[in-house]
């Protein structure tokens, strides 16, 4: 079974004042279920991973709805709260729904870049642990040196670094994001998602992402490493096929079945 680990699903009704702008005019629409279909069919994934795009546990419920409904969406990656006072209680019966696999604070937007790095997200970590959730963590470069303090401090919650953490392709900027995300390599509990490149590289060609994928390879290894679309953000500067294969091109053959599967079954208990 091949595996998307990363995929998305709104309906604009749902995001006024959120992203995306209207000037984004490839993905200011709904998205759903029946809109992925023939990518899915296109190139023979059978199964995905849905991820919050709002922070919002009515967009969690929304999910798991999709999910209850569509059997080719094997878990959903939601959100919550963390600091929230009541967070251990949502969390727990969130995860009550078979398909809560994990849950993604929205790092990237936080006005503080140390709000992972705190130890009032404790009693909502812990919750986590205790329902067997991963922590998607949707983070920047300048956010990695936080990120593995939080990591370092729980190093029995499995954690995914989407995107690669979001590597200023665009600009070459590669060897300050190499240095701080081979730290979190080191580190046995994080694993990352290929996944996003194409957004990153702007109007780099498609194969400016090739030395970065090429490094988180390297680096986590294809028993830490799962291929994700990032389906439908990646509409705006690709296609799901091409990106598709493009990554088949770029991962060796040998780790296919535990970047497009494996690595995803286990880690989201799939």
């Amino acid at each position: 079974m091949i595996i998307d680990a990363h995929q998305h699903f709104w309906l604009m009704k749902d995001r006024q004042g959120q992203w995306p702008p209207p000037e984004l005019v490839a993905i200011h629409r709904d998205f759903l279920p029946a809109d992925l279909a023939p990518h899915l069919a296109a190139t023979g994934v059978q199964g995905t991973v849905l991820v919050q795009s709002l922070p919002s546990v009515d967009d969690t419920r929304f999910m798991l709805d999709l999910a209850d409904r569509h059997d080719f969406i094997l878990g959903v990656v939601g959100w919550v709260d963390l600091k929230a006072m009541d967070a251990p209680a949502v969390i727990a019966e969130l995860a009550g729904h078979r398909k809560l696999k994990g849950l993604r604070p929205m790092l990237q937007d936080l006005p503080e870049d140390g709000w992972i790095d705190d130890p009032a997200l404790d009693p909502a970590i812990e919750a986590m642990r205790k329902a067997d959730l991963a922590f998607d963590a949707l983070v920047l470069p300048r956010h990695l040196e936080h990120l593995e303090k939080f990591a370092r401090r729980h190093p029995d919650l499995p954690i995914v670094i989407d995107h690669g953490a979001k590597p200023i392709i665009a600009d070459g900027l590669y060897t300050d994001w190499r240095r701080a995300i081979a730290r979190l390599a080191d580190l046995e509990n994080v694993s990352c998602k290929l996944s996003g490149l194409l957004t990153e590289a702007g109007s780099q060609k498609p194969q400016a992402v090739r030395p970065y994928a090429e490094t988180i390879l390297e680096l986590f290894g294809a028993d830490r490493v799962m291929w994700g679309s990032d389906w439908p953000v990646l509409n705006l500067v690709s296609d799901y096929k091409a990106w598709f294969g493009q990554a088949r091109a770029i991962v060796p053959e040998t780790a296919w079945n535990r970047v497009f599967s494996g690595t995803a079954k286990q880690l989201y208990r799939l």
